[in-house]
């Protein structure tokens, strides 16, 4: 049942053959990849960004550098952690142009309340949400790593590279800090 189809050039066993040594070929193991993490990546960008084209916008350019950087890979079967981290990483970068753009934004006719843009949108679809986005960086991505991904901490400590530790205290923190923003203290 792992022979190759039209829709499945690689068969099942695709990723595995295109990650054994001297085969280097990348596009049918991040082909595999895509398919089968693509909608999972796509709902961690969204969760970390708060808009869908920007969430796959992300995924995209992580899954491109994946497939440029294949050949750098220590392991190939750490494909997926490679990718999401550059959802994670491309996610930071998101934020950081739009504070930049922020502060340097001219106030040109009257106040910006005045049109919703896309972050006040996606504020209005839940408490939580909005609560999650108000947490510091780490603390939210370890809670979407670890609530959301439903990754354990070993898993989030290597796609954060970061300690076990370290993300177990995060944890703790970015729970407290969500609980008293939603008021369940």
């Amino acid at each position: 049942m792992s022979g190759a189809t039209a829709d499945d050039p690689g068969g099942r066993d695709g990723l595995a053959a295109a990650t054994r040594p001297g085969s280097g070929d990348a596009a049918v193991a991040v082909t595999s990849l895509f398919r089968e993490h693509h909608l999972e990546l796509v709902r961690l960008a969204l969760v970390m960004v708060g808009d869908l084209a920007t969430a796959e916008d992300v995924v995209q350019d992580a899954f491109e550098r994946l497939h440029r950087g294949w050949r750098g890979l220590r392991q190939p079967s750490s494909g997926l952690a490679y990718v999401r981290s550059s959802v994670l990483n491309g996610c930071r970068s998101v934020h950081r142009r739009a504070a930049v753009a922020r502060k340097h934004a001219p106030a040109l006719a009257g106040p910006a309340a005045s049109v919703p843009d896309a972050a006040s949108v996606t504020d209005d679809r839940g408490e939580m949400a909005a609560a999650l986005r108000l947490l510091p960086r780490r603390q939210r991505e370890v809670l979407v790593l670890r609530y959301y991904l439903d990754l354990d901490v070993a898993a989030i400590a290597g796609t954060l590279r970061i300690s076990p530790s370290a993300v177990r205290s995060t944890n703790t923190r970015g729970l407290a800090a969500l609980a008293k923003a939603l008021g369940e203290e």
